[in-house]
């Protein structure tokens, strides 16, 4: 039985990362990780404190009883800030 031709492959096939170069990112500086847990446990804090200010006929912070419901998206922010934080962390 013949033997089949060999198929020559072109080059760039060969080598396609010398085609695209590469972005390389650098790691996250080493006070990253501690800005990021104090701003998830900010937001942790002041939902608790809003709670707890809550439940009783007259709150004792005023700011948070101008907020009303609005607290709710405070709160909340600060974590949402502390979850892109922990995404971009590398």
């Amino acid at each position: 039985m013949p033997k089949s031709k060999v198929r020559k492959k072109p080059e760039a096939a060969l080598r396609p990362s010398a085609a695209v170069p590469q972005r390389v990112l650098a790691p996250s500086p080493s006070w990253y990780p501690i800005v990021m847990g104090v701003v998830l446990v900010v937001g942790l804090a002041y939902m608790v404190v809003y709670y707890l200010t809550s439940s009783g006929s007259d709150p004792h912070i005023p700011v948070m009883a101008d907020l009303g419901a609005w607290n709710f998206a405070v709160g909340f922010g600060i974590m949402l800030l502390g979850l892109v934080m922990v995404v971009r962390c590398r």
